[in-house]
């Protein structure tokens, strides 16, 4: 319901109707929806950062150039539509809400926390390393919001190009 409609669109009854449960059965769960969103945000930010923890984890002999490559790749030569509405949603919803806004500043440091010692590894000093790891996912999450190119070959190439400016190593 969030990535569809955002978090006006959670409500207690349409959710109960989907889960099929009765409100009552969710009122066993949940106090009221202000609890069930504080669980939800709770649900999202955790699952962020364990996610980031476990992609920056390097594979057998993987330097720190080919652990953000990899970064890149996986977040875009493989999309998640539902994943991408849901990230949206929800920092849609931290525009007006504290509680929102904590939990994606919460998520946003630890993304960054993990990107800026790869980053530094290669040689950058702090600021630049940090500058680099916002640019890196600035370019993950507006590339998402981008037509797709419709030539493969090139959209490759010119992954490859940003990913070299990104990094700071020559293009392939």
């Amino acid at each position: 319901m969030l990535a569809e409609g955002g978090v006006d669109h959670v409500r207690i009854e349409p959710l109960a109707r989907r889960l099929r449960v009765t409100k009552g059965g969710f009122y066993w769960h949940f106090k009221d929806r202000a609890e069930l969103l504080a669980a939800l945000l709770t649900h999202w930010r955790d699952g962020r950062m364990a996610v980031i923890a476990r992609h920056v984890t390097p594979e057998a002999d993987e330097d720190a150039e080919a652990v953000l490559r990899r970064l890149l790749g996986r977040y875009l030569d493989h999309p998640n539509p539902r994943g991408a509405a849901i990230e949206m949603a929800v920092r849609d919803w931290a525009r007006h809400d504290p509680g929102a806004a904590a939990a994606v500043a919460e998520v946003d440091r630890a993304r960054l926390a993990h990107v800026v010692p790869l980053f530094e590894s290669l040689g950058a000093g702090p600021c630049e390393a940090e500058a680099r790891a916002r640019l890196f996912y600035a370019y993950v999450f507006g590339q998402n919001l981008l037509s797709p190119t419709s030539d493969a070959a090139e959209a490759a190439r010119q992954q490859d190009r940003i990913a070299a400016i990104l990094i700071g190593r020559d293009a392939a």
